[in-house]
Parts: C-alpha cells; sequence; structure tokens
C-alpha cells in the first residue's frame, strides 16, 4: 500500500483558510503538456493563477487535477492543472502558503530541450574578435 501525497490536502487546507480570513489564495504552477492554461499568460514556463472563490466557478480540488473556469481579459474558460505541477500555494495579501517540488520534464523532453545547437559558421576574415572572458562565479568582500 503506498502514501498518497500530502499536497492536495495542503493546497485545499490553505485555500479554505484564505477564505475563512478574507485572503485570496494564489497557485503557482509550474506549466507542463498535460496542464490546460490560457497560454497568454505563461511566464517563463510559469503561471500563477487566483483560486478564489470570487475569481473561479466549479472550482474542484482532487487528488490529481484541479479544475475550474474563469475569466482572462473577459473570457469564460477552462483550467485543468495537474497536481504534480504545482508548485505552491499562497496568500496574496500575506505570502503565507507552502511551496513544493515540482518534477522535472522526462528525460527526452530534456534532451530536446538542451541539445546542443550547431556550431557559428566560421569567419572567412581570419580577424575574428577575442571572445569577452566569463564573469567570474564567486563573489568577493571588497572593504
Amino acid at each position: 500500500m503506498s502514501e498518497q501525497s500530502a499536497k492536495p490536502y495542503l493546497v485545499r487546507a490553505i485555500c479554505e483558510w484564505c477564505a475563512d480570513n478574507g485572503l485570496t489564495p494564489y497557485l503557482a504552477v509550474k506549466v507542463n503538456a498535460q496542464t490546460r492554461v490560457p497560454a497568454a499568460f505563461v511566464k517563463n514556463g510559469e503561471i500563477v493563477l487566483n483560486v478564489s472563490h470570487a475569481a473561479t466557478r466549479k472550482l474542484t480540488i482532487d487528488n490529481d487535477w484541479i479544475q475550474f473556469n474563469a475569466r482572462f481579459n473577459g473570457q469564460s474558460q477552462e483550467v485543468a492543472v495537474p497536481l504534480a505541477s504545482v508548485a505552491g500555494i499562497f496568500a496574496k495579501e500575506t505570502g503565507y502558503g507552502f511551496a513544493f517540488t515540482v518534477a522535472q520534464e522526462p528525460v527526452a523532453a530534456l534532451a530536446a530541450a538542451t541539445a546542443p545547437e550547431a556550431p557559428p559558421a566560421a569567419d572567412e576574415g581570419g580577424d575574428a574578435e577575442p571572445k569577452p572572458r566569463a564573469r567570474p562565479t564567486h563573489l568577493q568582500v571588497i572593504k
């Protein structure tokens, strides 16, 4: 018998706590292929969603998915987020909440995303400018 994740219970608890205290629950999500959210609002592969009762319709948080309807730029859209993609839940006004570890994309997707680029074409002039040196990776205290 495998133990169930506490994540859906914690997400539901923070949502209820926010509602009881007049706070706005925000959900931080790492967007992947299974996540159904408006692409126009995704930044750097992430989206933050207001999941308050005032902002959503038919909000359901089960052990695998968070689903609801919400308006984005005046248009109603269905949102479906797998619990595995939830990076955090927090109150907008106080920042109180939980952050979660989100599993990385499958290895095949990572390999495609990190594949080396083709080497740049050689310059025919031969007088190539030297590349600037990389910045140091450590910090120094200067007095």
